[in-house]
């Protein structure tokens, strides 16, 4: 079903258009009316003719008699826009009525691959894989229920330099032949040993740039170790993801390994088309446009002096497979904002490469770091570890504290069950409901709170709705019936819940979970000052009815929203 601004925008484009055809009416939501639109203003500048005779013309030729109770034209030319309750009310029980709360399928789908998440084997996930995860999950779960062909791929970091490092080292210590018995705990100290040896040693440096190309090459022994680190991480890696929630498994794992057969290819291939130029025995490209901060072009390195592969040659095959092998329209890349023009780069000979071809797209989802109260990068915290199991942990452990303060009538069992979905919520709503390109800093206290903009705020506002039915011992009224909107507590809550699909949809084309969380705290704000104002449980059937109608569906519509997040709304907490 179309939401009421769709309506409404549909009529002002066709007014407008009998003046210029393809105008923009510019609408939007206003503090003075439902909805302002603005287009007259650039209208007129244009046909040079005042911008509120141009309003005045577009209100006369527009039909919006069945739709607004009140046009008007204001100041130099906005034009202000009611609609009537009537209008809102058949929109909401259409909503209602609809199982997908007025979210439209796409008319259009693609094939989206989704890179997101992506940690290195042989070391533990930690706070920094919290972001890409998360974002990737929630991006995930909207375009899929937009209808879109999503496709999940964990780019493991599983190949390259940090396993020269391991294998070598390994080697050195003798100790290959119990390399079975490692733990990716052990790994991740015996990684940190590794790492001090190859800055401090130059000679071993050296040895593990040879190793890493005996990776490359397919050398028995190396290839056989490097399989037993791999086989480890990857069981930590699913413990964490089961923990978390998020829709990753095993059959989404694409590491760096499966790309190395095809890097010999990219080179040939960009080759072929004289793309590649030489420069001090490294193979590159120089697309145009990129400078360094001397003015002197700027290579992306295909195949570096000593024979072996970096990130982007990695990176070309990927784009390489997803467009071609599995049909992606659009690639999405969910990787800290820190790699912005390593991707530009990338996409940049991608083009010139042809594995993005019309009309395939492919984006980079930048973002922010996770910081500490200090300011600083979160890597580790005071008497803490840096370990996001052991964070989420923690998480569900301070949410069974909170939970305690409080009387409850749910089972041990059931109260456990609340304290992990409150504790992740928390976790995942502080997370999204960033603005993505921004840092934020981890606070318990703020996280966990049952009031301002949180994830158990949420959680227990969708609760609060269904207590409603369980204090009144009722059942929800069926689904499209027309609600009352004769307070205006109410007609503010209908027109809240309108504006869900909009936030879903503005959610999937900004590649912005925040969208979509800004919407749900403002609808449990909305339906809170609903509640204190107009008593639901009254005994006039018509009215309790209708009011009974507005919360299930403000219910709904949290649940909804939340699960788009990844996020578990319970309906007794």
């Amino acid at each position: 079903m179309p939401d009421a601004s769709s309506v409404l925008l549909q009529r002002l484009q066709a007014a407008f258009d009998l003046i210029v055809p393809g105008a923009d009416p510019v609408l939007r939501a206003s503090d003075r009316a439902d909805f302002q639109s603005n287009g007259a203003l650039a209208l007129g500048k244009q046909l040079g003719r005042p911008p509120r005779q141009v309003a005045d013309d577009v209100v006369a030729a527009a039909s919006l008699g069945d739709i607004c109770a009140l046009v008007e034209v204001s100041g130099p030319g906005f034009i202000n826009l009611t609609l009537s309750d009537a209008f809102v009310a058949g929109q909401v029980a259409a909503l209602s009525a609809d199982e997908r709360l007025g979210v439209a399928k796409v008319e259009s789908p693609q094939t989206v691959v989704i890179d997101y998440s992506s940690p290195n084997v042989a070391k533990e996930m930690h706070v920094g894989h919290l972001r890409s995860t998360l974002i990737g999950d929630a991006l995930a779960r909207i375009l899929d229920h937009l209808g879109h062909r999503v496709l999940r791929e964990n780019h493991i970091g599983d190949w390259g330099t940090p396993f020269g490092m391991l294998i070598e080292h390994l080697i050195d210590e003798g100790g290959s032949a119990d390399a079975n018995s490692f733990s990716v705990r052990d790994l991740n100290d015996f990684y940190a040993q590794a790492r001090q040896i190859f800055d401090t040693d130059p000679s071993f440096a050296e040895r593990c740039r040879r190793r890493v190309v005996l990776l490359q090459n397919g050398d028995a022994e190396t290839l056989g170790l490097w399989e037993i680190f791999v086989a480890e991480s990857l069981r930590h890696i699913k413990e964490v993801y089961e923990m978390l929630g998020v829709l990753l498994t095993d059959d989404d794992v694409v590491g760096e390994s499966f790309y190395n057969p095809l890097l010999p290819v990219v080179v040939d291939e960009l080759g072929a088309q004289g793309l590649l130029v030489e420069d001090e025995g490294a193979l590159c490209v120089f697309p145009a446009g990129f400078v360094n901060r001397q003015g002197d072009p700027l290579p992306l390195i295909v195949r570096k002096s000593d024979q072996g592969y970096g990130y982007p040659a990695t990176d070309l095959a990927c784009i390489r497979d997803r467009t071609g092998r599995r049909g992606a329209t659009a690639v999405v890349y969910v990787v800290g904002a820190e790699q912005a023009l390593h991707f530009r780069l990338v996409f940049a000979v991608a083009a010139l490469a042809g594995y993005l071809p019309d009309p395939s797209t492919a984006v980079h989802v930048g973002f922010g770091l996770v910081l500490g109260s200090d300011g600083k990068k979160l890597a580790s915290r005071s008497g803490g570890s840096d370990r996001l199991i052991d964070l989420l942990a923690e998480s569900v452990d301070r949410a069974k504290d909170k939970m305690s303060e409080r009387p409850s009538e749910l089972s041990p069992e059931r109260q456990a069950e609340v304290a992990k979905a409150l504790g992740l919520g928390a976790v995942k709503y502080a997370d999204l409901s960033t603005e993505r390109a921004r840092d934020y800093v981890f606070d318990w206290d703020r996280m966990l709170a049952v009031e301002g903009d949180t994830g158990p705020y949420l959680q227990y506002a969708h609760a609060r709705v269904r207590s409603i039915f369980r204090r009144g011992e009722v059942s929800p009224p069926v689904p499209g019936g027309v609600p009352g909107l004769g307070e205006p507590a109410e007609r503010a809550l209908a027109m809240q819940i309108l504006g869900f699909p909009a936030a879903v949809e503005e959610a999937a084309l900004t590649y912005s979970p925040s969208k979509l969380c800004t919407y749900l705290f403002d609808l449990a704000s909305t339906f809170s000052t609903f509640y204190e104002s107009c008593r639901v449980l009254v005994e006039d059937e018509a009215v309790r009815t209708a009011r009974l109608g507005l919360a299930d569906l403000t219910a709904r519509v949290l649940e909804q929203g939340l699960s788009l997040l990844g996020i578990e709304a319970p309906d007794q907490m």
